[in-house]
């Protein structure tokens, strides 16, 4: 997976929005306003960082020693790197979900339903 199709697979997810809130060169991703998955944009190789279950980060980490990382310049309990071509479309596309799923489930019932309501 490149860059352009991380992007792309981020956008189609319900609530998103896609700032600079950092500099020029990072891309932030965020749900409903609350960040789920930044990728720095000039990167070699591409690299992106998502929210992950501690644990499971660490299960990660082990099966796919050196292309998923501690979060770069994130928490490294809550945030994985990701090398994008390294790694198989599918699992990314498990992690970009399960990333999403993660702040979602910490909404407030209001946000939740804010949420529910786009279409």
């Amino acid at each position: 997976m490149n860059i352009e199709e991380f992007r792309e697979y981020c956008i189609r997810k319900k609530g998103i929005t896609e700032e600079f809130p950092f500099d020029e060169h990072t891309l932030v991703f965020k749900v409903m306003g609350k960040m789920f998955a930044l990728c720095a944009l000039e990167r070699r190789p591409p690299q992106v960082n998502l929210k992950c279950n501690p644990e499971r980060a660490i299960e990660l980490r082990e099966e796919h020693d050196g292309n998923i990382i501690p979060g770069y310049h994130m928490s490294k309990v809550h945030w994985n790197t990701l090398l994008l071509e390294q790694l198989p479309n599918n699992l990314i596309e498990e992690l970009i979900n399960h990333s999403y799923d993660l702040v979602v489930s910490k909404f407030t019932k209001k946000l939740k339903g804010e949420l529910d309501a786009l279409s």
